[in-house]
């Protein structure tokens, strides 16, 4: 053996190692991108789309007037907006909120399909899709979550 010969051993561990860290760091930056994802999304659909339909915004009101939903409907939905907006920026809540907007995504691209402008459909979808990745990502937050709610009180 000379001096520059590396057993083959300790060059598959030291390739195994690397994979996993930069593994990891993908991960990492995955998680980041999805967290932004997450925040601008739960902006959204705080200021943009829940609080209009609470406060009573004209084209909210005008809107849901123009399906045939009463009050109460507009109200229901902005709720879950906003629910699921807060939920989506709280570690322990992003998986079981984005499942449940994943829900409300069906409902306003099935509304938007058979209703309103077709065309309109590709963005609840798209954003459904993002919930779902979500919804992947936290699973075993969302798991633990089901498993024992009082794990939301604690740290």
């Amino acid at each position: 053996m000379t001096a520059t010969h590396i057993p083959a051993a300790a060059t598959a561990a030291a390739t195994a190692a690397g994979a996993t860290g930069r593994a990891t760091g993908n991960r990492r930056t995955a998680r980041r991108v999805l967290w932004g994802a997450q925040i601008l999304i739960a902006a959204f659909l705080l200021f943009a789309s829940g609080l209009p339909k609470l406060v009573g915004q004209a084209d909210a009101v005008e809107a849901f007037a123009a399906l045939g939903w009463n009050d109460a409907m507009r109200y229901f939905i902005g709720a879950v907006e906003v629910a699921g907006a807060i939920g989506l920026v709280i570690p322990r809540l992003a998986g079981l909120a984005a499942t449940g907007l994943i829900g409300l995504m069906i409902g306003a691209a099935l509304t938007q399909l058979l209703v309103i402008e077709p065309a309109w459909a590709l963005f609840p979808a798209a954003l459904g899709v993002v919930f779902a990745v979500v919804a992947w990502d936290r699973r075993a937050e969302t798991r633990a979550l089901l498993a024992d709610p009082r794990t939301l009180l604690r740290r």
